[in-house]
């Protein structure tokens, strides 16, 4: 086990979300053509953009990895939706932490914390920060979404050596961009249906990737909120030059009614299949 399991991991659960570890990719910010609109339903947060969500959402997730043992269980994940009092933007917040069987059976352990501050009116990325402890390595980062200067800049710290030079990454934006979490909830968002094909821009530690993202079918799942229709989606982040730098594939099943809330995902891998299901659910509406 390594710490590309981590971000295959936390990628899956949020469209792109389990990026414990960056990836050394190099490449730079290109422009998307998504056409990104709103599905009109009734919530409770006021914005000018109807959302299928509530402030203090909160979605847990538990993370399966299934190779030679079938199914152990190995992260939960949870996010929550909140406010940033001083600007009145979202803030989303993850958390991603290794379960037991992981630390006995591959001696590793990990906890990453996000916080995505997500811009109210047009629901674009503005901050993330990040904790991320892998085993003894612990980094802290900050990435700020300058969309006057059309730039996002990403700096890492050791908490654990502050004389150690930060590491810093400046990439170019090309219009509305993402993070890990808001990149999930922007899917929430859109009117999607079976034959849709669009690319979301999403930036994760500095760099900006084009991820083209598919609708591939409509199919019903039994899950922790009842059995539901979805729509099964398949982003574009495995190969060379890609979010992932490794073979794979991913699918996710998001709900398709107004609450679209992501259900499940699994993802082939080397490593195996890793499979991510929804364990409760709160605030979610009907």
């Amino acid at each position: 086990m390594n710490l590309s399991v981590s971000k295959i991991l936390l990628t899956t659960a949020f469209v792109v979300v389990f990026a414990v570890s960056v990836s050394e990719a190099q490449t730079n910010g290109t422009k998307a053509t998504a056409d990104v609109r709103p599905i009109e339903v009734a919530n409770t947060v006021k914005t000018s953009k109807a959302v299928p969500f509530r402030i203090g959402e909160e979605l847990v997730y538990e993370g399966k990895l299934s190779k030679i043992i079938r199914g152990i269980s190995v992260a939960e994940l949870t996010f929550t939706i909140g406010e940033d009092a001083e600007k009145n933007n979202f803030l989303i917040s993850a958390e991603a932490r290794s379960k037991g069987t992981l630390l006995k059976l591959f001696r590793f352990s990990f906890l990453q914390k996000i916080d995505s501050t997500v811009d109210r009116e047009q629901f674009f990325a503005e901050k993330t920060v990040k904790v991320d402890v892998q085993k003894e390595r612990v980094r802290n980062s900050e990435a700020l979404f300058d969309y006057d200067e059309n730039r996002v800049t990403y700096v890492e710290t050791d908490p654990k050596d502050p004389m150690r030079p930060p590491r810093t990454i400046a990439s170019e934006l090309a219009g509305e961009t993402h993070d890990l979490i808001s990149g999930i909830y922007q899917l929430r968002l859109m009117p999607l249906k079976v034959g849709d094909k669009f690319d979301i821009n999403i930036s994760d530690s500095g760099l900006v990737y084009k991820v083209p993202v598919t609708v591939t079918g409509r199919e019903q799942q039994k899950t922790a909120i009842g059995r539901v229709w979805c729509l099964k989606i398949e982003p574009d982040v495995f190969g060379e030059g890609k979010m992932i730098e490794r073979d794979g594939s991913m699918t996710i099943w998001i709900t398709d009614d107004a609450r679209r809330i992501p259900v499940r995902s699994v993802i082939q891998s080397p490593y195996g299949k890793i499979e991510v299901k929804i364990k409760s659910a709160k605030n979610i509406g009907k």
